[in-house]
């Protein structure tokens, strides 16, 4: 116990999964189940009527689906009646005869030496039954009913004894016995595995033989009822457990923790934590393989209900390595230990996960406190005209239908509509007159038959809405490139008086000198 907490911490805890000792839940009524944990199924049939006589016809295959007790009865009383039969005829044989008046008298011929009564009858049958051939009884020659008894008798026993040991020997070699070393898990576990939700369980070999072939499967047994109305008692369902991807072949050899993730395609997508405890299901587990030593195919069975599913729970390692070899603690074969798992079922989780964040959407203070939302305001002084110069760069030196229908209809126009558009919100639009005089000339000078051309851009900084005039004059000769310079909002507009260079901001006034 010291190493394993060394080795998961000190907050390692075994539970024990005695039910009376560590589960506090409310105590459920004991219902009846479909699978027992040894692997007996709880169904019996019953009103056959005339469906009896179909034993019958597979009579072999009933006598070795009987118990032992049944098994030993009729194995006793068949060859009990069959000697008693048969010795009564040979009986029979020497009274028609009157052999039994002459038994002493040498010079007589019997049918059967030495049979004088029926007790000397029945151990002449049994001698030759079992051919141990004393010599003191035999059949004459002077006695051919004998001789035909003989061969019926020989037939007769043959057929017994293949029939009756057969019986037996297939009834001993079943390889149910061979399950009892297989072992599973008193309860399933549910915890989170590579990052998803799994039902898990264990199974194990006591045996050194390995079982060939082993394969596993699942089925969960549980009503329902279809959206037509139909009650469905006990309907199956199957689990997956690595049928697509070959994980329900297994090498076992030591314990194994068989998985089941719970996806959409699982019956569990919605069972939580807490809707376990209202559940009632059973998943009944089948493990399958061909016995080594003996080639027979062996099942074997068990089943959990929701009062043995544990969630949040993860089994105890039992592989150790020693020098040369691994080790198996079966002692700890059935343990488990508390694991950090969440609550919600795999639904909830992925509609969780759904969800847009909370910070990805604005949030009503930051709307109060800004005012009603804004639009994005563009300059009108953005719109600056070029001389076409020549075709150069072919298709790239047109203008867009949409910008060619805007310009056409007048700069004029366009500033009315865009400063109407800027008074009916709260921000402010930067002009012309912010930018550097060589830019103000070159806005300012209209170039007859040229093309007017809009670029609307815009800057947000913060939660402060900023627009910006670029003045990008896409001139072919010479090209004049200008990258966009973000003015602040608060910046107040140039007066009607005073030079223009007197309102412009320092870092600007600046360039202008520089220029």
């Amino acid at each position: 116990m010291a190493a394993l907490r060394r080795k998961f911490g000190e907050d390692y805890q075994v539970v024990n999964t005695n039910r009376a000792a560590t589960f506090s839940a409310p105590v459920k009524k004991k219902r009846q189940r479909f699978v027992d944990k040894n692997g007996r199924c709880n169904v019996q049939h019953g009103n056959l009527g005339g469906e009896t006589s179909r034993y019958l016809s597979d009579l072999f295959t009933t006598l070795v689906d009987l118990k032992w007790r049944w098994n030993l009865l009729i194995f006793i009383l068949t060859y009990t009646i069959a000697w008693l039969v048969m010795a009564s005829m040979w009986w029979i044989i020497a009274y028609i005869r009157g052999d039994l008046n002459h038994g002493h008298d040498s010079s007589y011929t019997p049918c059967v030496a030495n049979v004088y009564n029926f007790p000397s009858a029945f151990l002449f049958f049994i001698e030759t039954e079992a051919t141990i051939g004393y010599g003191y009884r035999y059949i004459t020659e002077k006695c051919p009913e004998g001789i035909i008894l003989f061969l019926f008798q020989s037939l007769l026993g043959s057929i017994v004894d293949a029939f009756l040991i057969g019986c037996m020997f297939i009834k001993m070699s079943q390889p149910k016995k061979r399950a009892e070393t297989l072992m599973f898990s008193q309860d399933a576990v549910i915890s989170q595995r590579d990052g998803k939700l799994c039902l898990m369980f264990r199974v194990g070999n006591l045996r050194n033989s390995h079982m060939v072939s082993a394969q596993i499967r699942c089925k969960l047994i549980k009503s329902r009822q279809t959206p037509e109305g139909e009650f469905l008692p006990l309907d199956q369902c199957e689990l997956d457990v690595g049928f697509g991807t070959g994980a329900d072949q297994l090498f076992l050899v030591s314990p194994l923790t068989i998985c089941h993730e719970i996806n959409p395609k699982s019956p569990f997508f919605d069972l939580s934590q807490r809707s376990l405890m209202n559940e009632q299901f059973e998943i009944v587990v089948i493990l399958e393989g061909i016995v080594e030593t003996t080639g027979m195919t062996c099942q074997a069975r068990t089943s959990y209900t929701e009062d043995e599913v544990l969630w949040g729970h993860r089994f105890l390692p039992v592989m150790s390595l020693e020098e040369g070899f691994f080790r198996v603690d079966y002692s700890q074969f059935h343990s488990t230990f508390e694991v950090p798992t969440p609550p919600y079922s795999v639904k909830e989780q992925e509609e969780k996960n759904s969800l847009p964040s909370p910070l990805s959407t604005p949030t009503p203070a930051l709307t109060d406190s800004y005012g009603a939302r804004r639009d994005r305001v563009f300059s009108v002084d953005c719109i600056n005209t070029s001389v076409e110069r020549g075709r150069q760069g072919g298709a790239g030196g047109r203008l867009p239908s949409k910008l060619q229908r805007m310009s056409s209809s007048g700069k004029e126009d366009l500033q009315r509509k865009v400063l109407l558009l800027s008074s009916q919100h709260t921000e402010k639009a930067c002009s012309t007159g912010d930018l550097p005089m060589k830019l103000q000339r070159l806005s300012s000078s209209p170039s007859p038959g040229a093309q007017n051309r809009l670029q609307l851009k815009s800057l947000k900084v913060g939660f402060e809405p900023m627009t910006q005039s670029t003045g990008d004059l896409y001139q072919r000769s010479p090209p004049t490139t200008l990258s966009p310079t973000p003015v602040p909002m608060h910046s107040p507009l140039l007066s009607a008086g005073g030079r223009l260079e007197d309102n412009l901001p320092p870092k600007l006034r600046k360039m202008n000198a520089d220029r």
